[in-house]
């Protein structure tokens, strides 16, 4: 059995993007509400930390934020760990600017600490934590729901309407754009909640790290000393924190979007794309702040109506669909007549002579793929008009089709700064069972459709495009003897 909302919710504006986690009570005697963030790390139009006031607020309680950045998540990297940090940093400044007490703990040498989420839980009055459909932040919100004894409230932040208001069972991009659209004005915009208690100045159960303090050679400190993947880099491309998402905004406002419908697609002009994703992978942005300087800016209405398209139909279409699979990061989300087509094809000839080092490191005989997993490791991020080419290139370069995807998640997981997310998943998964199924069958794909590299090659400098992306200098991971799978079922 699962608890009603408390009344303070039950009754908020933003409502539906509540729903408790276990059937336990809000303790009175709390000392303040916890608001746990492993992903929307943004202190202003956070609907979490907003659900965590509202809350406070009625109960005369102060709001806890607390983020923890531990070194055994899968797949942590210098690249993820100091985009993260950076984001943090952000956070507990902009917390304070609220009058809302941010606490956090990076997990390295000589500071490393146990259990911190359930030690904080016990001085709480409820536990607040964000509605996330993928990767570790759904299982272990669910774990610490499971054993805590007060209420765990997740509250979804990654989308602009609530996927709860839409219903169950659409099946389809078209019926959910069609159940979708009418309600994006409604939720659009929303009222910040006032703290009307003072900022939580007693004890905590550790000594916190003060990341709103630290420079960005301490940052660098920080994620030198813990015991992560260092092989892979951070990003030039990608500036972490407010300040990266905000010139990205700006970017997309004046130089993106005047031209995006047009654009878009042509990965030779990779800034043509709005590169928000890993801004609003981590919810350093959100989907409400995009649209209004979208709604504001000078462009054509095309362009806009475009890019609204994939903000808000494809990419919430995906957070739609996550929320009804077991594990959206698993092989067995794919079409039935997909997995049944390609395994047929199973033992067909593959492409020959490709180690798991050869595409990690984009060292292929195919120049194309070479040109897309090069934008994995060195910029952290793929145009989207490369991406189905290379999953589906995966396919014919791996045993089976479930190594394929096996193979495709682990490098989208491990190098993307927006991977481990509903979108990127939801994009895989197109590679594998998008789209109708062919009338004719192709040696390893069956009737699963194929795709060439011409939306690229066939551009005006396309071919010297691909010869110079494929042969940027790039870092050279260390590589696994087998792709882990499912790795975001560990930890605890």
């Amino acid at each position: 059995m699962i608890a009603p909302l408390p009344a303070p919710l039950a009754s908020w504006s933003e409502a539906p993007r509540v729903r408790p986690l276990n059937a336990e009570a809000v303790r009175a005697d709390g000392r303040y509400v916890l608001c746990w963030l492993q992903q929307a790390l943004r202190a202003n139009d956070n609907p979490v930390i907003d659900a965590a006031i509202r809350l406070g607020n009625a109960l005369g309680l102060p709001v806890l934020v607390y983020q923890g950045v531990r070194e055994d998540y899968p797949y942590a990297s210098d690249r993820l760990h100091g985009f993260m940090l950076a984001a943090g940093r952000d956070l507990a400044r902009d917390c304070a600017a609220r009058g809302i007490a941010c606490v956090q703990h990076v997990d390295r040498a000589g500071m490393r600490e146990k259990g911190l989420v359930y030690r904080l839980a016990a001085d709480s009055a409820a536990v607040l934590v964000e509605d996330q459909p993928t990767f570790v932040a759904r299982w272990q919100s669910e774990r610490v729901a499971a054993r805590a004894d007060r209420a765990v409230l997740a509250v979804n932040a990654a989308c602009l309407v609530p996927p709860a208001v839409l219903g169950d069972g659409i099946g389809s991009t078209s019926a959910f754009r069609r159940r979708h659209e009418p309600l994006r004005a409604e939720w659009q915009h929303a009222t910040a909640e006032v703290p009307a208690v003072a900022r939580y100045d007693g004890s905590l159960p550790f000594l916190p790290d003060d990341l709103g303090a630290m420079s960005d050679a301490d940052l660098d400190a920080l994620v030198a000393a813990a015991d992560i993947d260092h092989s892979v880099p951070p990003s030039p491309l990608f500036v972490g924190g407010r300040t990266g998402a905000l010139e990205g905004l700006q970017r997309l406002v004046g130089a993106v979007l005047p031209s995006y419908a047009g654009t878009r697609n042509d990965a030779t002009r990779p800034k043509g794309a709005s590169m928000l994703s890993p801004y609003l992978h981590f919810g350093v942005i959100g989907p409400r702040e995009v649209m209004d300087a979208v709604d504001a800016a000078k462009a054509p209405a095309a362009c806009k109506d475009k890019f609204a398209d994939e903000l808000l139909s494809w990419r919430e279409w995906f957070h739609y669909r996550a929320r009804t699979l077991a594990a959206p990061e698993r092989y067995d989300r794919i079409a039935g007549w997909a997995r049944e087509t390609l395994e047929a094809h199973a033992g067909d000839r593959r492409w020959d002579g490709e180690t798991l080092a050869d595409i990690l490191h984009g060292t292929t005989q195919d120049e194309t793929f070479n040109a897309c997993q090069r934008q994995f490791l060195i910029d952290g991020w793929m145009h989207n008009n490369l991406r189905m080419y290379w999953g589906k290139r995966i396919i014919a370069m791996t045993a089976d089709p479930e190594a394929a995807w096996a193979v495709a998640c682990y490098l989208n997981d491990r190098l993307s700064l927006d991977g481990r997310d509903p979108s990127t998943y939801g994009n895989i998964a197109s590679s594998f069972d998008g789209g109708a199924p062919a009338r004719d069958e192709a040696p390893v794909y069956g009737k699963v459709a194929t795709r060439s590299d011409g939306s690229t090659r066939h551009r005006p400098n396309g071919p010297q495009w691909l010869h110079e992306a494929a042969n940027r200098p790039a870092p050279t991971p260390t590589v696994p003897d087998e792709v882990p799978t499912e790795r975001y079922l560990v930890g605890s």
